[in-house]
């Protein structure tokens, strides 16, 4: 009777003790996934001119092909795919390589112009991309084909191609830097040559006559007055 005595007032403790703070707290943090883009049939895709980005032009949202992945901005977040209709992931920056495309491709697109050039573009078939990719890239192969079908479109490196909206900034003069008057003065002053002056001796006058001993004096005045 003891024992089940003792018994039932540990399993009463066990049970009134209360739980750590972070037990029962189910932290569940997700990013909702961009719904899946329904094609009639494979997409078919246009190159970017002066990059190596490929988009769907047809489609109703951005969606674009880069370096072996498929990538898409949905709701303030971008996301990426191996496939154009599933298996989106979210992607936790802005790609790179969005930032060299223009804001108004789709313009560009419409119109046929690149710039002030005329735009023939090529539609190129899905599969055909991604398995060419890399090699079109690595052999530079838009450049070959008439500068991406732009007419009179000069090349330009990748160190000067435009940012997406970005202006580049304008080189500043630095600021010239003033040292404090306290150490101004502190500093030392270098000391001036001081060259030696040469005295120049004083003319004599014809009048005066130059200075003898006495005995000269004496013998002198005896041939004065002889």
């Amino acid at each position: 009777m003891k024992r089940l005595f003792v018994e039932s007032l540990l399993l009463a403790l066990v049970i009134a003790a209360p739980l750590p703070a972070t037990a029962g707290v189910n932290v569940d943090i997700r990013i909702a996934l961009p719904p899946p883009i329904v094609f009639d049939a494979p997409p078919e895709l246009i190159v970017l001119p002066e990059t190596y980005v490929y988009v769907v032009p047809d489609a109703d949202v951005e969606i674009f092909f880069y370096s072996g992945w498929w990538w898409r901005p949905w709701e303030g977040r971008w996301y990426r795919s191996r496939s154009y209709s599933s298996g989106w992931g979210h992607y936790r920056s802005v790609p790179a390589f969005y930032t060299e495309i223009p804001a108004g491709w789709r313009n560009y697109y419409r119109e046929r112009r690149w710039g002030e050039h005329q735009w023939n573009y090529q539609r190129i078939p899905h599969r055909q991309v991604q398995q060419n990719w890399r090699g079109w890239e690595k052999n530079k192969h838009w450049e070959k084909q008439q500068t991406w079908g732009v007419q009179g479109l000069q090349p330009q490196t990748r160190s000067q191609q435009p940012s997406r909206n970005v202006e580049p900034r304008s080189q500043k003069a630095r600021p010239q830097v003033h040292e404090p008057v306290e150490r101004q003065q502190s500093r030392p002053q270098p000391r001036e040559e001081v060259k030696p002056q040469h005295r120049e001796a004083a003319p004599q006058s014809r009048g005066d006559r130059p200075q003898h001993s006495p005995k000269q004096q004496e013998r002198q005045e005896r041939q004065d007055r002889r």
